[in-house]
């Protein structure tokens, strides 16, 4: 079982393919419903205890990784990005990092190339909840921060995958 820091090493059958679209398309699928699903779209004729036992070592190899994402209704969602301080970025860098990608607040962290390097997507109750959040964190980690730079995510046009993206997987460019 990966801890999310290793690449998932896997052999990608057709049928894992398959599965995995269409639990993109209804996460809540049973095996059995899985297994005609396989049997009538795709043509793979398995046991509901073979899709059974390969959703579970798929998720256990770190294939997909299951989140609970609340509605866009509920919450209000920002990216912010993070400037350094150069001066004191080597003392406190390891804290900051913590600090944000431990926040209850953080749905997703990631790290790029350019003036601001770090990344998330934030989602909070209330526009005062995210101020308070970012002067929170100034007070806290203000010594390595320079800047953070927040945009207010508005309009949600599409929040989810398509399963057409596992097309890759076996060497097909999704359409």
């Amino acid at each position: 079982m990966t801890d999310g820091t290793e690449s998932p090493n896997w052999n990608f059958k057709d049928r894992d393919i398959a599965i995995l679209r269409e639990l993109t398309r209804d996460p809540q699928l049973s095996s059995r419903e899985l297994t005609t699903i396989l049997a009538e779209e795709y043509d793979i004729e398995v046991s509901h205890v073979t899709v059974s036992e390969s959703i579970r070592e798929m998720r256990n190899e770190g294939v997909f990784r299951e989140a609970i994402i609340p509605n866009e209704e509920y919450y209000i969602f920002g990216l912010f990005e993070f400037k350094f301080n150069p001066e004191n970025f080597e003392s406190g860098w390891r804290d900051a990092m913590e600090y944000i990608r431990d926040d209850p607040h953080t749905l997703f962290y990631f790290l790029s190339d350019g003036e601001y390097q770090w990344k998330t997507v934030m989602m909070f109750p209330t526009r005062e909840d995210e101020s308070r959040w970012i002067h929170e964190c100034y007070k806290e980690h203000g010594d390595v921060i320079a800047n953070i730079r927040n945009s207010v995510i508005h309009n949600v046009l599409k929040f989810g995958t398509d399963p057409e993206i596992f097309d890759s997987l076996n060497g097909e460019r999704p359409e």
